[in-house]
């Protein structure tokens, strides 16, 4: 099961070299070849919001 922490899908995305690149009610983040992902500024996601971005990310 994916990630529902949002504070945690950050970090890593950071880690994994992702840019935040802006945002208002979501931040959006940024790779060279990967799709634009937006990430909701919740304490915590939907399992399903979260599987979601795993995918559009490559974790899964």
């Amino acid at each position: 099961m994916p990630e529902t922490n949002t504070t945690k899908i950050k970090a890593r995305r950071e880690r994994e070299g992702w840019q935040l690149v802006g945002g208002s009610k979501h931040d959006k983040y940024k790779k060279a070849g990967m799709p634009t992902i937006m990430v909701p500024r919740h304490k915590t996601v939907t399992p399903l919001v979260a599987r979601s971005i795993a995918k559009a990310a490559g974790w899964e």
